[in-house]
């Protein structure tokens, strides 16, 4: 299931669904809007204001989703999207010696004005002559890619907004992730024709009616081939592949590409690595992974090609060893073998060294791997969040030609979003596009370890605001997706907007338990079999460290979680008497029955080692409905209409029997959303609904009465 952090990458992900396809979505009518309870008090409406103030203000947030460096390092771009309901999203380019000086990229506007134009995806020529990016531009709700010449966009020349960007293609479907051939005569990129939806599950599923098995049904994400010069477009994989993820050989001649038949979000677990040549029409598979691969990367010379394989919950939530293979195929070598880390993305800076990121406990670290001898020099280490792409992993860098310099967008607990570039040790920061926005930053986060079952577990505290040491606080627990995931640092947290809470008068804890990356594949695996068990204690043990040694009131300690988060939620409060209540989010409560009911069940395969007709108990066991009898906190759920990841029957399954049981609960589905919200009116109802929630069943004790 997916991490809570698709709602964190409202600076990654989140902005990659932004392209939704209105024009070919199913259509779904009289759906009720969800509505507040109209029976509360003065003292009610002051709260939701209060908490409307701050969710607006902490949405207002800009997101940075990507940056560019161009291959001489003397010039990037970015992409902001609007924070709030401003749905824009702009492409600027500036000079690194200049970064306040910017040029606004545009594609030109067809007939019917789209005064949201989007862009997305830029991409720099290896000269550094021209950007290709994709936009909306000219047909709403419909990407094309475009190329624009930035040559002259820099403070003595015109702005870039008059002069038109030069269309290439002319496509009905989803475009992603272009890319140029080391020549610079082709672009390739992701294409789904006449695509209904994006291709992710955190999209909204389409209506599911007519024959189900129908293999019509089925949409492939293919690579398309574009000619710079003229446009001309053809798709060179086959249509009975999925393609992920892929790169081109340093000849321009071959594409390495991940790849499994369609359906794609359900067979990303189980896709191979393939090359093909540019003038042939099929590929050919030269490694199939134990667990999940991502990131196929040729070497300089095109003899090898890396890639990063291990256990993965979710498509784009990277993590694992690094692996080089033959590119003829062969037997791959793990070049980060037992590393108490998880390399998350990388990039070959020659043919002898590779540049690459980690998360190391819940930091970030970037270093150099020499292929000689295996040495890894540390570059930069931070408790942060960086990326450069909304696409290529949580923690890409954009880098130059050798790879010398970087841009990269950096965020904290404590620092908005700001592209920063330079030499990897001195970053310099280039934009201040949220500078106003400081005061919504964490104002005290504490890096926790604590011990359990032999392992060392990490996780976050963040502080009430303001906080004053003589007094006790309620605090939320607030558990990551996957499970394979970690807790990112960010202000823009999406997942419940959970760093808001802080302004609320709560601690907010994000603990890292076994199944989480950043402690190495072992501690990544330690969860298989077990959900709910090891890893639920590992978060009560780290609760207990809190309350311990901060001022937190252990008589008023929430839980909250989408997704994986959300079912780990259920499954604690059927183990544990610490929780006072609990909110879940679209989470599953019965294995059994979600193996039958979501789109990407093949991922509990290498949970389990089993499907759940060949081994149910195993997933009864680990199920949150097994123990729903033992829940005495109140839970509030909550649901997309069209979630394809964790359908609404699961949260119906375990409301339904808290409500026969005497549980205080509430369940709410939010019409037409998927498994990730869009609707900004639906994200700030979210975080209302449970801080009203927690308000009503955390409430402070009433001062005792002195004696008379």
């Amino acid at each position: 299931m997916r991490p809570d952090a698709f709602w964190h990458r409202a600076v990654f992900t989140n902005i990659f669904l932004r392209f939704v396809f209105v024009c070919c979505a199913a259509v779904w009518c009289g759906a009720a809007p969800v509505q507040h309870d109209q029976t509360s008090t003065s003292e009610d409406h002051s709260f939701r204001k209060e908490i409307e103030r701050i969710v607006s203000r902490a949405s207002s947030l800009k997101a940075i989703p990507e940056a560019a460096i161009s291959p001489d390092g003397t010039r990037f771009a970015y992409v902001v999207a609007g924070g709030g309901k401003d749905s824009r999203v702009e492409l600027f380019v500036a000079s690194i010696a200049k970064p306040d000086v910017t040029s606004r990229i545009f594609a030109p506007k067809g007939k019917k004005e789209n005064k949201a134009c989007r862009h997305a995806d830029p991409e720099w020529s290896r000269d550094g002559k021209n950007l290709a990016f994709l936009s909306d531009c000219s047909s709403r709700d419909q990407m094309q890619l475009f190329l624009a010449d930035v040559t002259q966009t820099d403070s003595t020349a015109a702005p870039a907004s008059s002069r038109a960007s030069k269309r290439l293609t002319n496509l009905v479907g989803y475009l992603s992730r272009p890319k140029w051939s080391p020549d610079g005569k082709t672009i390739a990129m992701l294409f789904v024709d006449h695509a209904r939806r994006a291709p992710s599950p955190l999209a909204a599923g389409n209506a599911r009616t007519g024959v189900i098995d129908d293999l019509r049904q089925l949409e492939c994400q293919r690579i398309a081939l574009v000619e710079t010069a003229s446009g001309k477009t053809r798709m060179l994989t086959p249509p009975k592949l999925t393609v992920f993820e892929f790169d081109w050989s340093p000849d321009s001649r071959r594409i390495a590409y991940t790849a499994a038949p369609p359906p794609g979000d359900d067979n990303w677990y189980i896709a191979q690595l393939y090359t093909q040549s540019v003038s042939e029409v099929e590929g050919q598979s030269i490694y199939r992974p134990k667990f999940q691969i991502a990131l196929p990367r040729w070497s300089p010379g095109g003899e090898n090609i890396a890639f990063i394989t291990g256990l993965m919950s979710d498509e784009g939530a990277t993590g694992g060893e690094i692996y080089l293979l033959p590119s003829e195929g062969g037997e791959p070598r793990n070049l980060t073998p037992d590393r108490k880390s998880s390399p998350v993305w990388f990039q070959f800076k020659s043919s002898e060294s590779i540049l690459f990121s980690e998360y190391h406990g819940g930091s970030v670290v970037v270093g150099t791997l020499d292929l000689r001898n295996g040495k890894i020099d540390q570059s930069w280490e931070g408790g942060e969040s960086i990326h450069a792409s909304s696409d290529d992993s949580s923690l890409s860098l954009a880098v130059t030609s050798g790879g010398l310099s970087a841009a990269v967008v950096r965020e904290s607990w404590t620092q908005p979003a700001e592209v920063w570039s330079g030499s990897i040790r001195k970053w310099t920061q280039l934009t201040h596009i949220n500078h106003s926005a400081a005061d919504l930053a964490a104002s005290r986060v504490e890096d926790m370890t604590w011990e359990n079952d032999g392992f060392r577990i990490q996780g976050w505290l963040l502080f009430p605001q303001p906080f004053d040491p003589a007094k006790k606080y309620p605090m939320l627990v607030s558990i990551h997706g996957g499970p394979a995931w970690i807790q990112v640092p960010s202000v823009a947290s999406m997942d419940f907007q959970i760093t808001s809470f802080t302004h609320l008068g709560y601690f907010v804890f994000l603990p890292n338990p076994r199944g989480s990356f950043g402690q190495g594949e072992k501690f990544t695996q330690a969860n298989r079999h077990d959900f709910g068990f090891g890893d639920v204690s590992d978060v009560v043990r780290g609760v207990e460290a809190a309350t311990a040694k901060f001022p937190v009131d252990a008589q008023r300690v929430g839980i909250i979680g989408w997704s994986y988060g959300a079912s780990t939620a259920m499954m604690a409060i059927g183990q544990s008497n610490r929780f006072r209540a609990a909110v879940a989010g679209a989470g599953a409560s019965n294995l059994l029955s979600y193996y039958g009911e979501n789109q990407i069940d093949k991922w509990m395969h290498f949970y389990y080692d089993a499907s759940a007709y060949d081994d149910p108990a195993a997933y009864l066991r680990t199920s949150a409905i097994s123990y729903v009898k033992q829940v005495k906190a109140p839970t509030l759920l909550v649901v997309g209409e069209r979630d394809e990841e964790a359908p609404p029957p699961q949260s119906f399954e375990f409301w339904h029997a808290l409500k026969e049981l005497g549980t205080p609960t509430q369940l709410v589905v939010y019409p037409e959303e998927g498994h990730s919200f869009e609707k900004y009116e639906n994200r700030v109802d979210l975080v209302e609904r449970a801080a009203n929630w927690f308000e009503k069943y955390m409430p402070e004790a009433e001062p005792t009465a002195a004696p008379k």
